[in-house]
Formats: C-alpha cells, sequence, structure tokens
C-alpha cells in the first residue's frame, strides 16, 4: 500500500476550495449568459427600417433573428472546441489552457464594451458581433472542459458546487440587466456600457480565484494526487521486479499479486473511447437535458409576454424577471439541491425516465401566452408561464447537476479527467441540438 491512499485529505478551511470552485462555475458561463441576457440592447441596435426612395425611413424592417443566430453560433465553437479539448488536453498543460481562455474572454468582453460607445452599420454590427460570440464561446469550450476535468479530482460535492456556479452566472447576468433596465441612466448606450463592463470584471475575479486554487493545501492534495500515485506505482513496480528478477516467473508474480496490490490501478489511462463506454448513459441524459432546454429557451420563452400589458412597468420588465431570472434561479435551486440529497440513483432506470420525461416542457411553453403563435394558448396566465419555467429550470440544473456528479464516479480516478471532458463536450453537443432544433419550434408558434 501506498502512503498517498492511507493519507486523509487536509481540512479545507473556511469552505475557500468549495468558494473558488464556484467561482469559477460562475465564470465559465459568463459570455452566455451576458450575450442572451442581452437580448433587448442587440436587438434594439439591430432594428433598423430600410429607406425609402426620398431618403426617409420608414419602410420593412429587417429581421436580423438575433436570438436564433445567437444561440446556435454559441453552440457550434463550444461543440467543435469541446470535442478538440478532450482529446487534446493531454498535450496542452491545464493551466495554460485555463489562463489563456480567461484572458482572451476577458479581452473579448472588453471589446464589447467598447462597441457600445461605437456607431456602426446594423450589417456591420451584427457582422462583428456574431463573430465575437463565436470566438468568446471557443474559448468558453476550453475553459469548461479542463475545468470540468480538474473539478472532477476533488469529491462529487465540488462538482456539485462547480454547477451551482454555473447557474450563478445566469442569474448574475439576469440581475445586471434589470438594474440597467430600472437605472435612470442618461442613455441606453449609459445602460449597456455598465453592464458588459460587469463581465469583464466579473471574468478578472476568475482568473485570480483559478491562479490561487493551487496554493490551497486541500487543493493540492487533489491535484497532485494522481500524478503522485503514478510516481509511487512506477517506484513500485521496478522495486518488485528487481527484486524477483531471478525468478523469471511473471505469470505467478501476477497470480500471487506480489507485483501490485491492485492490478486495475497498475495500469496505464484508459482511451477516451474506453472512458467513454463507462459513462455513456451519463452522456446521452446529460445530452437530452441540455438539448430539451435549449430548444424553447430563450428563442420562445423570451417572446412569451403578459397579459397585463396595460402596466407599461411590469410589461417593461416581465420578460427579465418571469424568463430570465426565475429561469437562471430556479436553475441555481436545482443544481444546488444534489448537495442535499440525489435521487434517483446512478444505477437506477428512473434516472433516464426522469430525463426523458422532461419532453413535456416542450409542448407547454408553447402553448403559453407566446407574442403572436398561431397555437391555442391554453397557459395564458402570467402564473401558469413562471410555474411552467420554475419545474422546467429546475429539472434542468438538478438532473444536468446529477448527470456530471455521477460520471466522474463510474472510472478510476486517474480517469476522472477524461471522463469530465466528455462529459462537458456531450453537454455542449446537448446545447447544439437544443439551438438547432429551436429554429423549427420557432416556426411553428
Amino acid at each position: 500500500m501506498w502512503n498517498e491512499k492511507k493519507q486523509s485529505p487536509p481540512a479545507d478551511r473556511g469552505q475557500a476550495v468549495g468558494i473558488i470552485i464556484f467561482v469559477l462555475g460562475l465564470g465559465t458561463l459568463l459570455p452566455w449568459n451576458f450575450f442572451m441576457t442581452a437580448s433587448q440592447y442587440f436587438n434594439g441596435r439591430l432594428t433598423v427600417s430600410t429607406n425609402s426612395s426620398n431618403g426617409t425611413s420608414g419602410g420593412p424592417t429587417k429581421d436580423y433573428n438575433y436570438d436564433s443566430w445567437m444561440a446556435l453560433l454559441s453552440q457550434l465553437p463550444l461543440l467543435l472546441f469541446t470535442l478538440l479539448n478532450s482529446f487534446l488536453y493531454q498535450w496542452v498543460r491545464e493551466r495554460l489552457r485555463v489562463a489563456f481562455s480567461l484572458i482572451a474572454i476577458f479581452f473579448l468582453f472588453s471589446i464589447t464594451a467598447v462597441l457600445v460607445q461605437v456607431q456602426m452599420e446594423p450589417d456591420t454590427f451584427f457582422s462583428v458581433t456574431m463573430a465575437t460570440i463565436w470566438f468568446i464561446n471557443m474559448f468558453s469550450a476550453v475553459l469548461q472542459g479542463s475545468l470540468f476535468g480538474v473539478v472532477g479530482l476533488f469529491p462529487p460535492r465540488y462538482s456539485t458546487l462547480f454547477m451551482s456556479g454555473q447557474g450563478l452566472a445566469g442569474i448574475f447576468a439576469a440581475l445586471a440587466m434589470l438594474f440597467s433596465i430600472l437605472s435612470n441612466a442618461e442613455s441606453n448606450t449609459t445602460e449597456a456600457l455598465g453592464y458588459f463592463i460587469t463581465p469583464c470584471v466579473a471574468t478578472l475575479g476568475t482568473l485570480l480565484c483559478y491562479l490561487l486554487l493551487p496554493h490551497l493545501d486541500f487543493a493540492r492534495f487533489y491535484l497532485n494526487r494522481s500524478q503522485t500515485d503514478d510516481v509511487e506505482k512506477s517506484q513500485q513496480l521496478l522495486s518488485t521486479a528487481d527484486k524477483n528478477v531471478s525468478n523469471n516467473n511473471d505469470k505467478e508474480l501476477e497470480a500471487n499479486g506480489t507485483v501490485t496490490s491492485d492490478p486495475e490501478e497498475s495500469q496505464e489511462r484508459l482511451s477516451v473511447l474506453a472512458v467513454f463506454k463507462k459513462i455513456w448513459l451519463m452522456a446521452a441524459c446529460v445530452t437530452c437535458v441540455f438539448a430539451v432546454t435549449l430548444s424553447v429557451f430563450p428563442v420562445i420563452t423570451v417572446r412569451v409576454q403578459t397579459v397585463y400589458t396595460d402596466n407599461t412597468s411590469w410589461d417593461k420588465v416581465f420578460s427579465c424577471v418571469c424568463c430570465f431570472i426565475v429561469f437562471n434561479a430556479m436553475d441555481l435551486a436545482g443544481r444546488s439541491a444534489p448537495s442535499l440529497g440525489q435521487w434517483p440513483a446512478k444505477d437506477s432506470f428512473l434516472f433516464p425516465v426522469a430525463v426523458l420525461s422532461r419532453l413535456l416542457f416542450i409542448p407547454l411553453l408553447m402553448l403559453c401566452n407566446v407574442k403572436g403563435s398561431r397555437l391555442p394558448q391554453l397557459f395564458r396566465h402570467d402564473c401558469a408561464f413562471v410555474t411552467i419555467m420554475a419545474l422546467f429550470s429546475f429539472s434542468n440544473g438538478y438532473l444536468a447537476s446529477l448527470c456530471m456528479a455521477y460520471a466522474p464516479q463510474l472510472v478510476r480516478h486517474k480517469d476522472c479527467e477524461t471522463a469530465g471532458s466528455l462529459m462537458t463536450f456531450f453537454l455542449v453537443l446537448g446545447l447544439a441540438v437544443g439551438a438547432s432544433f429551436s429554429f423549427l419550434l420557432g416556426t411553428l408558434v
């Protein structure tokens, strides 16, 4: 037996590691949430009328379909670069991947903030915005895959904390937008500038937290354990081979266990395909969870309007509060719930059943009070929409968090990083499938 296996981990003093992992989770989803929640700002800058022959405006308004393109161009680079990250993480140092990605995200958020003050033609602004969304989500994919792999090295509850931090990113962005709507700023430009400066500061804070993590004893114990195990096992194997070289009887040594006390642990890391065979069910479940979510959120849900249209104050904030804040608050509650109890169990048939049952939310949300809908509006009242959104978002966070926490438990410790990266890829695959499917659902409503 090796000493590392006998040692108990040091205490997480002041829950410092837990807090840092929570902040890292928040930082990974800032790009997606801030561009999604800023739908009103981007659509406002892109809404122009075609000039008539006499040079005056008043022609038909050009529809850039920002929400659908934003969702699609966010998920395609996430899918591509998460797949790349799953296979190449062994050849690029994790610290370099994470630090460089955070710096790039900060730079792109800064560009977006600067462009608030720059007057541009709508076509040019749309192209620049879509390019920014592509590249910022490209770096976000590398960041997520790397950090999910790192978090997989810690006990399962830290995966839950990481997912909870991701849930807080949505609330963070939604509250920033709400405050900008309610503020008495002199112009919309001032409101938008303050809104986009916020993720710049938050991204810098995330980078500082990541750089601090390896200096904490509790984190260092888990981050270094895999490397220490590899060294100790190699020394044990060499020592045993030297001691028994004269016997020239490898089969007997293997049979009586003198080579190693745990044959499975002495093996090298499993291939990506071998790890996938162990976690395929969790991968399929996390794909389904996010495919259902992105098929209707935010493309359909943002179009739901209040029945109290005469109340201009409520009408102004309805979408921000009932769509984004309710979704992200209940999603965060769902991501945090597994820390209190985990049901269904990872080996229970009820788990995939619960995941598939979320398909019911697609017709339920399409039958709400969607503006201009051709479908019967069976759930017109605001309370009905909020109730459906609350259940929809809670189940998203809860089941996704369980998937990400269960997957590393199905493989050996040294394969946790591969499992984490693969789960991130299938998470993003679900997002991409849902974003693509949303174009079809948008035409049906």
